[in-house]
């Protein structure tokens, strides 16, 4: 059994990478996008802030500064 967030998170990851797809055929930079888009998402239970707000202390528009 998974906490919840694990589970929305697993989910969120499949919106980018079916299970049907061969992960070896993912490139870095796919990856990178990823990550990007699911690190400055917004999260309810964060406050509505983004990971990377919590995580590194800034505002979005301060991280890309």
């Amino acid at each position: 059994w998974e906490r919840g967030t694990n589970e929305n998170m697993n989910g969120l990851i499949r919106q980018y990478f079916p299970k049907h797809r061969d992960l070896r055929t993912v490139t870095d930079e796919e990856i990178q996008k990823t990550m990007d888009r699911l690190n400055n998402r917004p999260r309810k239970c964060l406050g509505y802030r983004t990971p990377n707000e919590v995580f590194f202390g800034k505002s979005p528009g301060a991280l890309a500064n």
